[in-house]
């Protein structure tokens, strides 16, 4: 039996049934769209008679080098025959034709980035034949040369401006601003030209046979699976490349009919707020092209209840019913042919992430959705999102002062963005990617093909385009703060400036730009800090915490980061830098004290100046964490980092030689020879510390094995700092973490020295203090000896920042802007094993630390504090190694709540 590539939509209950049910699997073999509109056809919801290619024959079309699977076309034949039927047209027929769509589909959404061509069939006999069915010549003309330019840019790539040119001339020809006021007689004239272009460009003429139309529309969509905007946008959204895409072939509705026809996108919930209101736009007289390309000012859908209120209010019908048939927000598509309405799409909807948050609790509320698939259905990458910073209420006032404020446009998706304008999509990706620019940018509408740009840039803005254009679908998806419609912004590309009203800004200037609230600013606005209140994600973060096991700590140096991360639910402190403090101006001469003398008396002098800003330091922590654990690490990194550097102490001494050459008298030899000895003395002890690896040389434990001083009054200090807040009836449980040991012997060590300093503290405090003592496991060896590590030790902390460094044997400084790119860009390695944990390598160094460092002491506590401690795939990797918690930045801590437990919720359903 020949294998089967087509179905029609009556045939979806065939394939749920071969898929034991899952409509995963429909999804997956039909694409969203094709599984759809077969689901809508089958509930009862106007839809096309029409049928679907399978992802599986794009696939093997692709395998095979560009030739349709064997059996598809007649498979594809045959069920146009059965459209033929359903519809009582026939395809290519004069008399009565037939015309179809040929759509693009995938499993997963992907708005814009695969190819359609529209109102296939028409050629110069069936246009007449059309004509004289429909007593329309202008409907007739204006469907005709959308095919020719649809099929032109789609499948013989014949650049889009060709055809523009044209229809501008058209339009100022007769006086008129969009190309529904366009008379029939130059419709006629334009369609001749179209014509004309595809000949020159093409070299071939306009294809006159139906058949070999469809023909060669499935084969571009196929191949639009590869092409580069359909890549990059599966690589930013996280699309596997192997699925391929459907092809559905639909018969033609039309909305550009006169005005009682119509065509607009409409989601079932507000895509940028998430209120439960119907929202969408549309066009009277139109083609879908039309309404998602922003060629024509859309109307608000609203408008649509006077209009036309019998289709309006059957829309509002089916919106309802698709929401509550999938559960989940709808994004819709749909045509009114002479009043009839007809749904030509749906999908669940891309939406903001305040958005996301606010529609997966309300329907739980409601009862739509559980709890728990509340939680499922937002990323914890799109929490991220509620931490983009905003315009300072200063800064805008200031603006709006001056007269800053260029324009006011719709705030599809929010958050303040502020860079340079940037007025192409390679311009964009190139200033941002190349140069470190942050971008702004600025387009009449966005397409497809700007996707790179768009994904490069901080924000965008267009001058035309709707709620539902393809820059706000984009923006929404990926985060990036964007005001399309903004009627006031003309753009002048040969000029390469944009101006509103009478302000000119040129390409280059800055713009800020403000998606919540669709404003445009002048120059560069000051951004705040974001401030998480919003009270859904507030009741779903709090749902999320009844369903993680893994803790949630924070990285903090300082009182308000670990105040700022308590209130955004950190469990106490997994990392405090103990370096970072020393850096304050009035610390730092008493640490570069330390290092320079090689007195006792003076070493010992500088670290009591220093002993009460740290016990202050840790004092301050303990407070704010109050009844939680506060995990400190002690000094990590090299001496010679708190010294000036090498080459610049060098280039000093080479220009005080010179400025001493040139002195005018002996007041000024005497003062820049004072100062030459002074850095030269510094510069010996630069060389003297200098080592030719750093990060490898003296730091960590062997500083302290070296300079127990050192450590010894961090201990003294912490220990001190716990007594005194306790007494002020705060519940302390420091964790003192000494890094970098690799051998046993190196924390048997100092982990003596130090307990014995604590415990003078406590007994000079007539105190006690519930402590413990652990490491970070940050070197392999470690890992591997972690049973010996584990008899002293009550906690191991993952340092997978520098693991992964002494893993893999590179520096990542050096490897983010070097090889790793090119490893990365070529697939040598699936991704930057320092944004991801790489699972196979220091994942299961990880593990085996874990297990026998818990097969000695069961009780062991182990946590992650790397920066892999905020990234969601690596929480789940954390999970299912049973660590008890991750650590991450106050910013990134909400994310990792969420993060936490969708790895619990996943773990629970694949057990």
């Amino acid at each position: 039996m020949a294998h089967k590539w087509v179905y029609q939509f009556n045939e979806v209950d065939e394939i749920q049934a071969s898929v034991e049910g899952q409509w995963e699997g429909v999804r997956t073999l039909l694409g969203g769209k094709g599984a759809n509109l077969a689901d809508m056809a089958r509930i009862g919801i106007p839809v096309p008679p029409g049928f679907t290619v399978t992802t599986e024959a794009c696939n093997a079309y692709l395998a095979a080098g560009n030739v349709f699977p064997e059996n598809m076309w007649d498979q594809l034949c045959a069920a146009l025959k059965a459209v033929e039927s359903a519809s009582g047209k026939a395809f290519g027929d004069r008399e009565n034709p037939l015309l179809v769509s040929c759509r693009s589909g995938a499993k997963f959404s992907m708005p814009g980035m695969m190819d359609t061509v529209l109102n296939i069939g028409l050629n110069d006999e069936t246009a007449q034949g059309m004509i004289a069915l429909t007593r329309d010549e202008r409907f007739v003309y204006d469907a005709y040369r959308r095919l020719i330019q649809m099929f032109g840019s789609v499948v013989m790539e014949i650049p889009d401006e060709a055809f523009e040119t044209i229809l501008s001339a058209a339009r100022a020809k007769a006086g008129v601003e969009n190309d529904a006021e366009l008379p029939v007689e130059l419709l006629d004239s334009v369609t001749a030209d179209f014509k004309s272009i595809f000949y020159r460009q093409a070299k071939m003429e306009f294809p006159q046979a139906p058949m070999e139309q469809l023909r060669l529309a499935t084969e571009a969509v196929f191949k639009s699976w590869d092409g580069k905007r359909a890549v990059d946008y599966r690589n930013a959204a996280g699309i596997a490349h192997d699925l391929g895409t459907a092809v559905n072939i639909v018969t033609m509705v039309f909305g550009n009919m006169g005005e009682t026809s119509a065509t607009g996108v409409a989601m079932t919930r507000n895509g940028s707020t998430g209120k439960n209101m119907i929202e969408g736009d549309y066009l009277t007289n139109a083609q879908g092209e039309d309404v998602v390309a922003g060629i024509r000012m859309t109307r608000d859908i609203t408008q649509l209840k006077e209009e036309m209120p019998a289709a309006y209010d059957e829309l509002v019908d089916i919106a309802a019913r698709l929401e509550t048939h999938y559960r989940e927000m709808q994004d819709m598509e749909f045509t009114i042919e002479n009043g009839k309405l007809w749904m030509l799409q749906t999908r669940d909807g891309k939406r903001t992430a305040q958005a996301a948050v606010r529609i997966a609790v309300e329907m739980a509320r409601d009862d739509l959705i559980t709890k728990k698939e509340a939680v499922r259905r937002v990323a914890p990458e799109q929490v991220d999102f509620f931490l983009h910073p905003q315009f300072s209420l200063e800064s805008v006032q200031v603006a709006q002062e001056m007269g800053e404020m260029l324009a006011e446009g719709l705030n599809v998706s929010p958050g303040a963005a502020v860079g340079v304008v940037a007025l192409d999509a390679d311009l964009a990706e190139h200033w941002a990617q190349k140069e470190g620019r942050n971008v702004i940018m600025v387009r009449p509408e966005t397409k497809p093909d700007d996707v790179h740009g768009m994904l490069a840039s901080k924000g965008i803005v267009t001058s035309r385009g709707g709620r539902t254009s393809h820059a706000a679908l984009v923006a929404r998806q990926f985060g990036k703060p964007a005001v399309v419609g903004v009627a006031s912004l003309k753009i002048d590309m040969g000029k390469r400036e944009i101006t509103f009203g009478d302000e000119t800004i040129n390409e280059g200037d800055w713009l800020s730009i403000d998606g919540t609230t669709g404003k445009i600013y002048k120059g560069q606005l000051t951004t705040t800090p974001p401030d998480i209140k919003d009270a859904n994600l507030i009741t779903l973060l709090g749902w999320a915490d009844e369903f993680r096991r893994l803790g949630v700590r924070t990285n903090a140096d300082y009182p308000d980061d670990a105040r700022r991360a308590r209130e955004y639910g950190a469990q106490g402190i997994g990392l405090c830098r103990t370096e970072h403090m020393f850096f304050e101006p009035e610390r730092l001469p008493h640490i570069q004290k330390m290092i320079m003398t090689d007195l006792p008396i003076e070493r010992r002098e500088a670290l009591e100046a220093l002993l009460p800003f740290q016990r202050d330091d840790f004092a301050g922590l303990f407070r704010v964490m109050d009844g939680l654990p506060v995990i400190v690490r002690l000094l990590d990194p090299p001496l010679h980092e708190f010294l000036p550097n090498h080459i610049e102490l060098l280039t000093e001494l080479s220009d005080l030689k010179i400025r001493l050459q040139h002195a005018p008298d002996l007041q000024a030899i005497d003062e820049l020879l004072k100062q030459y000895r002074r850095k030269e003395h510094i510069l010996k002890r630069v060389e003297k510390l200098r080592e030719e690896n750093p990060m490898l040389g003296l730091r960590g434990v062997r500083l302290g094995m070296l300079v127990p001083e050192l450590t010894t009054m961090q201990v003294r200090a912490i220990f001190e700092a716990a007594c005194l807040v306790s007494r002020e009836g705060v519940v302390v449980h420091p964790e003192v973490m000494i890094p970098l040991a690799s051998h046993v012997n190196e924390l048997k060590t100092q982990r003596a020295i130090l307990e014995a300093e604590a415990h003078k503290v406590m007994e000079a405090q007539h105190m006690e203090i519930d402590y413990k003592f652990g490491t970070m496991i940050e070197i392999p060896r470690a890992a591997l000896t972690a049973d010996q590590m584990a008899a002293h030790a009550e906690f191991f902390s993952f340092g997978t920042n520098d693991l992964t460094q002494t893993t893999f044997g590179i520096s990542r400084d050096d490897a983010e802007t070097g090889f790793l790119v090119d490893y990365m860009e070529n697939g040598i390695l699936p991704h930057n094993p320092f944004t991801n944990i790489d699972r196979d390598g220091v994942g299961e160094l990880m593990a085996m630390a874990v297990d026998k460092g818990r097969r000695i002491k069961p009780e062991l506590e182990c946590g992650i504090c790397g920066e892999h401690g905020g990234d969601p795939q690596s929480i789940t990797l954390c999970h299912q190694m049973g660590l008890d918690y991750v650590s991450c930045s106050p910013f990134r801590v909400p994310v990792a709540r969420l993060a936490a437990a969708h790895a619990a919720l996943n773990d629970s359903e694949a057990t």
